[in-house]
């Protein structure tokens, strides 16, 4: 028998927009509830929620549904995973554990912000990396979490990370998955930054009016230059998934792959040319390359971006490097 533990992410939880679901609610369109508070409406699961605690408790399983608002929230539930004490002191997941992590998220940005806090708890100090640690990884292997998709699948480009794993999405096949189901192991980003990337980073942004915002920034992977720095560019994708691949009706990532342990990265430069009677015509060139790890040194001084999901600003040096097969999920 399985202990269980189905984690929901509060509206204290950074997500895209300012909330962690949809239309800026944290557990529910704006709509739901009579009109009640984000926080008001956070105090009681999702129906999905409470649909998959049922079948799995119709399966034996002892369940526990908690609702995290800060990262202390969240650490508290993933000391469950830790497995038994170990001669140099590490912080060690589980391997053989009976207790089941189920994640239930509104966006990528909030199963990002739990594997955030597994690598933190997880991840030893590099003055005390043990002999049995992968020599390709940072990390052990992360316990398996279930998926719960909190909001209906979408389709054509922005697809969620669970659309393109091909995850279930119903609550009781999710249920099904996390009591019978393989733990499929996928790649992970880690960065200088203290956080990770489960789907990919788009750097760049467009105005008002939906035209791109040019910027300039070096961008390395592993020995190939991408970019020196000095050229316009219009957008960066880094990709372990495939979340960023498009942009519009541009293809930018060709076959990002989360578990061939490598980043995909691509840079769209426009490029100035003229024909034989001297007119001017800019075409986008599109320039990729693959490998361990990416590296990004913008010019400008700041350059928007999403990474999984998340808004921000680069201002600073940022490297991204893979983790292979660093964290796992519950499938079918």
């Amino acid at each position: 028998m399985y202990d269980v533990v189905l984690l929901s992410l509060g509206s204290e939880r950074d997500a895209p927009g300012g909330g962690c679901g949809s239309g800026g609610a944290c557990c529910g369109g704006a709509d739901e509830a009579g009109g009640a508070t984000p926080e008001e409406r956070c105090e009681t699961p999702r129906v999905p929620v409470l649909a998959c605690a049922d079948a799995l408790t119709a399966r034996g399983a002892r369940v526990e549904t908690v609702t995290a608002r800060s990262d202390a929230d969240i650490d508290q539930v993933l000391a469950r995973l830790d497995g038994p004490p170990r001669a140099d002191g590490l912080t060690w997941p589980d391997p053989d554990g009976k207790t089941r992590l189920v994640v239930a998220t509104a966006s990528d940005g909030q199963l990002r912000a739990v594997l955030r806090r597994l690598v933190r708890r997880y991840a030893p100090p590099p003055s005390r990396r043990p002999a049995d640690l992968p020599g390709n990884r940072t990390v052990p292997d992360l316990p398996p979490v279930g998926v719960l998709p909190l909001d209906p699948a979408r389709t054509g480009a922005a697809r969620d990370l669970a659309a393109q794993l091909g995850l279930p999405r119903d609550p009781a096949a999710v249920a099904a998955a996390v009591l019978d189901g393989t733990a499929r192991r996928l790649d992970l980003l880690r960065n200088d930054g203290g956080s990770v990337t489960l789907d990919g980073a788009l750097l760049g942004a467009a105005d008002d009016a939906g035209r791109p915002l040019h910027w300039r920034g070096r961008v390395e992977v592993d020995d190939a230059i991408l970019s020196d720095g000095e050229e316009a560019i219009m957008a960066c994708a880094i990709g372990n998934a495939a979340g960023y691949a498009r942009l519009d009706d541009v293809t930018l990532l060709a076959d990002p792959d989360p578990t061939d342990g490598r980043v995909e990265v691509a840079v769209a430069v426009p490029v100035v040319t003229r024909s034989r009677l001297g007119r001017r015509r800019v075409r986008l060139e599109v320039r990729r390359a693959r490998g361990r790890a990416v590296a990004v040194v913008p010019r400008d001084e700041k350059v928007p971006f999403l990474d999984d999901g998340v808004e921000g600003e680069l201002n600073r040096k940022r490297s991204w490097w893979t983790e292979p097969g660093a964290w796992a999920v519950w499938t079918s």
